[in-house]
């Protein structure tokens, strides 16, 4: 007869409960619920302390998710990513999957899957997740699936991929050093691998076709159509394209980008070419043509004060109000540049105006009115100054432009910080935080910008589930579910006991942590393979196949918490797609173990 818990395991257990409800409700916001989840493990055990423990010890327990090695982790992988961003140092790549995503959205989240799983299966998948998290946020902004419909599958496959090998993760490690130290032979790099991918084969269409229907769009609906802008670009003397015709130029160009002028013959050197479009495709037109949206004595100017001051360049819009001098003024005899140390890229005229007379130059320019958007580029006070001198109305939604003269940089310690946590060099926690550190030395990363590469959201998740987890071990409650669970599957056929071990842990993973659910769950296999007389192997396997399963929950594994802002993600949306896949992988999985070991 097994024994009652504990009351401070029956109290873990009812804590657990009450934040998994929490969440699933949604009714408050997941960092009010994490921050009470620490207050009571605090509160509680301040003045009913675990046994042998004092109450200082409680509040040591409760907090140090703060200063934990799996928070620091995340943090500079995030920081390691917002690097990647502001530096552009991935839009090479995200161009590559932007071709694959036009010609077929499906085809581009197939290939999209299959790499992230190919790649966890011999790297870690916590910084192949890092890689991938900003090409599919670059992707979503220009006009692919959103990140809310992609990020949650990527997350899976790669999790998936980590499941395939004893290296994937380091959880396989301890499941497999445990079960080592406990007596049972090594189990090799590759052993189950076919386990894995045949389970796979079977999940890979639930990822692939129903779980992005199953979340929602997470992109703002625009209260307008975006802005076209009136530009000339100029083509750079180092254009490959100079000398082509025209006609042979235009479908390489972006969509939505409109000439207005007759376009004929071949292209030549510091040509101005009347165009108009978003801001965006006027950017990619820019990259196709080699060219510039303003003079290159401006630009030049502009990147070369950004260094000097250390500045970020800002893209912004300005509205031109009744009592701007601009108006009925060009650009070239504005003498806006001079003036003021910034360049106008386009004009945007609102539609109200468009039905009015033309208002161009001698020259073709257009004149600007009351009410045109200007889109400026400058260092942020010069564009203050400029604002306030001319009487613009300066607009939300200031884009700062991408450092690109350090995207390589960034690439590179991105790159060694990868490489030396994949091959073993170092521990992700110490590879990730001495590339945070180093991004920040090198200037791709900002210190005082920092709060845009962290959640706050992420970061008192992550300390909640750390606590949850500590308590849930130390109060004695996971080894009281597991002699529970011993003393039921004694009347369970093999194949039985394998899926019911597996679901345990899945359980235990998703609510706790994959460490935890790996500490209690592989002597417990060991325990009841020689209580029923079964091969410890295969129970051993499920554990460690359960360790894995963590998609239900955000706090099951740091990757889900990597997503989570970027996606909009709230918890119901890890229930909604994450339950079903733990039910097909831990079916799938259990008869192919059972089959493979005989125990059917």
């Amino acid at each position: 007869m097994i024994a009652l818990p504990s009351l401070h395991a029956f109290a873990a257990m009812a804590l657990t409960v009450a934040m998994f409800v929490g969440f699933a409700r949604g009714r408050m916001s997941i960092e009010i619920i994490s921050l009470l989840t620490i207050a009571v493990i605090a509160v509680g055990l301040y003045f009913f302390p675990l046994e042998g423990t004092s109450s200082t010890d409680g509040l040591v327990l409760a907090f140090e998710g703060f200063g934990h090695y799996a928070l620091i982790t995340i943090c500079a992988l995030m920081v390691m990513g917002r690097g990647l961003v502001v530096t552009g140092a991935l839009e090479p790549a995200a161009r590559v999957l932007e071709r694959i995503f036009k010609a077929n959205l499906q085809l581009g989240l197939l290939f999209s899957l299959f790499i992230a799983f190919t790649l966890s299966m011999v790297v870690n998948n916590t910084p192949v997740l890092v890689l991938m998290i900003p090409i599919f946020v670059a992707l979503a902004e220009r006009g692919a699936l959103p990140a809310s419909k992609t990020l949650i599958p990527l997350n899976a496959a790669s999790l998936l991929g980590g499941l395939a090998t004893t290296i994937g993760t380091s959880t396989n490690i301890l499941v497999v050093s445990i079960a080592v130290d406990l007596g049972m032979r090594e189990i090799g790099v590759f052993d189950f691998t076919p386990i894995v991918l045949g389970a796979s084969l079977i999940a890979l269409p639930y990822l692939w076709l129903v779980m992005p229907r199953l979340l929602g769009d997470n992109r703002v609906a625009a209260a307008h159509a975006p802005r076209m802008f009136h530009t000339r670009l100029r083509i750079g003397g180092d254009s490959e394209l100079i000398g082509q015709e025209v006609a042979a130029v235009l479908p390489k160009l972006p969509e939505g980008i409109r000439f207005h002028d007759k376009m004929t013959g071949p292209i030549q050197p510091q040509q101005r070419l009347h165009m108009s479009g978003s801001h965006q495709a006027l950017e990619d037109a820019v990259r196709v043509l080699k060219g510039e949206l303003a003079p290159t004595w401006v630009l030049d100017r502009i990147r070369r004060e950004s260094g000097n001051r250390e500045r970020d360049i800002v893209v912004v819009e300005m509205t031109v109000t009744a009592d701007s001098r601009l108006i009925n003024r060009t650009l070239p005899t504005s003498g806006i540049a001079d003036l003021h140390g910034v360049a106008v890229l386009g004009i945007h005229r609102p539609d109200r105006l468009l039905g009015e007379k033309a208002n161009y130059s001698e020259v073709g320019d257009l004149r600007i009115s009351e009410g045109d958007v200007l889109l400026v580029m400058g260092l942020p006070e010069d564009l203050q100054d400029f604002a306030t001198s001319d009487s613009l109305l300066m607009l939300e939604g200031a884009r700062e432009l991408p450092r690109k003269s350090k995207a390589a940089l960034a690439a590179t310690i991105m790159g060694v910080s990868i490489f030396t946590a994949s091959v073993g060099i170092f521990p992700i926690a110490i590879s990730a935080l001495a590339g945070a550190i180093l991004m920040f030395l090198t200037g791709c990363v900002k210190f005082e910008r920092v709060g845009r590469a962290l959640s706050a959201q992420v970061i008192v998740l992550i300390a909640a589930s750390i606590a949850i987890g500590r308590v849930i071990l130390e109060s004695g409650a996971a080894a009281w579910l597991g002699e529970l669970l011993s003393l039921g599957l004694q009347f369970l056929p093999p194949a039985g006991v394998i899926a019911a071990i597996m679901l345990f842990v899945t359980v235990l993973t998703n609510f706790a942590s994959n460490a935890t659910a790996a500490t209690v769950g592989t002597p417990i296999a060991f325990s009841i393979a020689s209580l029923l007389g079964v091969p410890a192997e295969p129970l051993v396997l499920a554990v460690l196949f359960g360790c894995n399963l963590c998609y239900a929950t955000p706090i099951a594994y740091q990757t889900n918490m990597l997503i989570m802002g970027e996606g909009s993600y709230v918890f119901k949306d890890y229930i909604r797609t994450g339950v079903p896949l733990v039910l097909i992988m831990v079916t799938s999985l259990s008869a192919m173990l059972a089959w493979s070991y005989g125990m059917l």
